[in-house]
C-alpha cells in the first residue's frame, strides 16, 4: 500500500520552507505540512530565510508578502536572482488578494499566490502543482 492510499506521509522527505512574521501562520503551516510527512523549516523574515535557504535547500518556499525588514516580494526576487535557487518554486502568502498584489508576485518570479487564511488543501495543491513527485 502506498503512502497516499493510507492517507499519511504524502510529502515524505520533502523540504518545505515557510517564511512569515506571524507565529500563528508559521505554526499552522508547519503542523499541516509535518502531518503530511514534510520536513519544515521556518523563518521570521527574509533575512533569516536567506541564510536558512542556502543551508537547508528547500524544494518549495512559502513566503508572506507583508514582513518587516525584507518583504515577500524582495525575498522572492533575491531567491529568483540566485543561480542555485532560481528553479525553486516560491509561493506568495498574503491576506491581500488584489490583482496588483498578484501581478507584483508574478513580476518578482513567484509561481503562485495563496490568500490567507489558507486551507490544508491549498497548501498541498500548491506543492503538488510545483514540486515533481
Amino acid at each position: 500500500m502506498s503512502n497516499t492510499e493510507n492517507g499519511a506521509g504524502t510529502l515524505q522527505g520533502l523540504r518545505v520552507m515557510v517564511i512569515d512574521d506571524s507565529r500563528t501562520i508559521r505554526r499552522t503551516a508547519e503542523s499541516l505540512l509535518k502531518r503530511e510527512g514534510a520536513d519544515v523549516v521556518t523563518a521570521v523574515d527574509g533575512f533569516e530565510a536567506l541564510a536558512k535557504i542556502a543551508e537547508q535547500k528547500p524544494q518549495i518556499i512559502f513566503v508572506d508578502v507583508m514582513m518587516p525588514r525584507l518583504d515577500g516580494y524582495q525575498t522572492c526576487a533575491l531567491i529568483k536572482n540566485n543561480q542555485v535557487f532560481r528553479g525553486t518554486p516560491v509561493i506568495m502568502l498574503s491576506s491581500k488578494d488584489g490583482l496588483f498584489d498578484k501581478a507584483r508576485g508574478r513580476i518578482v518570479g513567484s509561481e503562485q499566490y495563496v490568500t490567507k487564511p489558507f486551507t490544508r488543501e491549498e497548501l498541498l495543491d500548491a506543492i503538488r502543482t510545483h514540486v515533481a513527485a
